[in-house]
C-alpha cells in the first residue's frame, strides 16, 4: 500500500515529545509498504517558507513551517492548526496513494485527510489520540457556544468521513461510538511500549546519577511530560512539600516544558522545595529517555482530576511500564484500573496528598515491593502493549479498509486487556 499518514505533530527519536507515529510508520515500511508522513516544522524559523522532504528510517517526511509551542494562546494554536490544514490538503492531494492515515490531535487535521480522501477516491481511517473537544470544553477553552457547535459538528464531521476509527483508549472508544459511530469500525490501539529500547541499563543509570550531586543513591520519582494545564504538575510541588515535611529523602525530578513550567518552578520556590527535593530539567530527546528511567525508581502519569482526562493515552506511563519501574498514578480511568489489578504502581486517585506521601515514602524504600511492582509492569508492557504487535495491528487494520473490510476493526483490535 501507499500510504498517506497525517501528523501535524510528528516525531522523530532525536526530537522530545512522543514517536509513536515514527515507531509506527517505520514498522509500516518494514512491511514493504510506502509511507508518506505529512507533518510540520514547530520552530519558528525565517529560512523556510515551502515544504522539505527528508527521509527517515525509509519514511518520506513531508515538512511544513508552521510555529507551535504549548506557551500558545487558544487563538494563536487555532491559527497554526488552520495554516497546516490548508498546506497538507495540497500535499495530500498531490500524493495520492492507496489510503489515508490521519491522526489527531488536533481535530483540524481531519480537514486535509478528508480531501485527499475524496479527491483520490480512497479510504479515509481517522486515529484519535484524546477526546476533542470534550477536553477543550472542560479546560474552558472553548467557552464561546459557536464555537463548542463548530467543534462537535468537525468531530462528526471526521467520523462520518472515515472508513474506520482508530482510538488510542477504552475510553476514547467510547466517546466516538457515543456520537453513533459503529462500534464494530473502531479498533482500541493505545500508544505503546517500546520494550526493546526501555531494558534497564544500570550502567546509563549510575552516570545519570553521577552527573546530579543532589541526587546520589536516593530514590528518585520521576515525571517527563508536557507542563500543559491538563497534566496538573502542580500536584508533585504538593508532594514534595508534604514529603518534606515528613523528612523523606525522596527525590523528585520533573523533565520537559509547556506553558505551566513557569508555575511549577515559582510554586515550588514558595513551597520551598525547589532544589531542595524537587528538581526540573529541559525536556529529552525520546533516545535519551530510557537513561532517565534507568535512573528512577519510581515513574509517574499525572493529569487533572477530570472525567474527560481518564482517557488518556500518555507516552509516558507506556515509558514506565517498559522500563520495569512501577508508576504513580494521580487519576482515575482505564490506567488506574491497570495498576491496581496488575499490582504495578502507586494508585493514588482521590486520595489526599498526606495519604499520597505516606504511601509513597513507604514504597521507595520498600525493595522487595519496588521489584516486585516493577516486574509486573514490564510483564504488562510485553503482554498488551509492545510496539510491535500495536502496529501489527494497526497495519491489519488499514489493510482492512483498503479491501473494503472496515467492520473487521473492532476484531483485530478489541482493546481487552484481561
Amino acid at each position: 500500500m501507499k500510504i498517506v499518514y497525517l501528523h501535524q505533530y510528528f516525531n522523530t527519536p532525536e526530537m522530545s515529545g512522543g514517536t509513536r507515529s515514527y515507531e509506527m510508520a517505520r514498522r509500516m515500511v518494514a512491511a514493504g509498504h510506502e509511507v508518506h508522513m505529512v507533518t510540520s516544522i514547530r520552530e519558528a524559523t525565517q529560512q523556510l517558507n515551502s515544504w522539505v522532504q527528508t527521509e527517515e528510517a525509509g519514511i518520506r517526511v513531508h515538512w511544513y513551517p508552521v510555529p507551535y509551542s504549548n506557551n500558545m494562546n487558544y487563538a494563536q494554536r487555532m491559527r497554526a492548526f488552520i495554516s497546516f490544514a490548508i498546506a497538507a490538503r495540497q500535499k495530500a492531494i498531490k500524493l495520492g496513494g492507496d489510503i489515508v492515515f490521519a491522526t489527531s490531535t488536533p481535530l483540524t487535521i481531519a480537514l486535509p485527510a478528508v480531501a485527499a480522501a475524496r479527491k483520490s477516491r480512497i479510504p479515509m481511517v481517522f486515529e484519535v489520540r484524546d477526546l476533542w473537544p470534550e477536553m477543550p470544553i472542560a479546560m474552558g477553552a472553548l467557552n464561546n457556544p459557536l464555537l463548542r457547535f463548530g467543534a462537535r459538528r468537525l468531530e462528526q464531521w471526521a467520523y462520518k468521513n472515515s472508513a474506520a476509527v482508530v482510538a488510542l483508549s477504552p475510553g476514547m472508544k467510547a466517546g466516538v461510538v457515543a456520537t453513533d459511530y459503529p462500534r464494530e469500525k473502531v479498533a482500541v490501539i493505545p500508544n505503546g511500549s517500546d520494550n526493546g529500547e526501555f531494558i534497564f541499563n544500570a550502567e546509563a543509570a549510575q552516570q545519570f546519577r553521577v552527573a546530579r550531586p543532589w541526587l546520589g543513591d536516593k530514590p528518585l520519582l520521576v515525571y517527563a511530560g508536557t507542563f500543559g494545564k491538563v497534566n496538573g504538575v502542580g500536584y508533585m510541588v504538593e508532594l514534595a512539600k508534604a514529603l518534606l515535611a515528613r523528612g523523606s529523602d525522596i527525590r523528585i525530578l520533573l523533565v520537559g516544558r509547556g506553558a505551566e513550567r513557569d508555575r511549577v518552578r515559582s510554586d515550588a520556590k514558595i513551597a520551598k522545595v525547589y532544589q531542595e527535593n524537587l528538581f526540573i530539567e529541559d525536556s529529552l530527546p525520546k533516545k535519551d529517555v530510557p537513561a532517565l528511567l534507568s535512573a528512577a525508581t519510581m515513574s509517574s502519569n499525572l493529569v487533572l482530576d477530570l472525567p474527560e482526562a481518564r482517557a488518556n493515552s500518555a507516552n509516558k506511563f507506556f515509558d514506565g511500564l517498559a522500563s520495569g519501574k512501577p508508576i504513580l498514578l494521580n487519576h482515575g480511568g482505564w490506567m488506574h484500573e491497570l495498576i491496581t489489578k496488575h499490582e504495578c504502581g502507586l494508585p493514588m486517585w482521590q486520595r489526599s496528598i498526606t495519604d499520597a506521601a505516606a504511601a509513597l515514602d513507604a514504597r521507595m524504600h520498600d525493595q522487595v515491593w519496588l521489584d516486585r511492582a516493577g516486574r509486573a509492569a514490564r510483564k504488562l508492557a510485553e503482554s498488551f502493549f509492545d510496539r510491535d504487535v500495536l502496529a501489527d495491528q494497526l497495519i491489519r487494520v488499514l489493510l482492512a479498509v483498503a479491501e473494503g473490510k472496515p467492520h473487521s476493526a473492532e476484531q483485530i483490535a478489541p482493546g481487552v486487556y484481561d
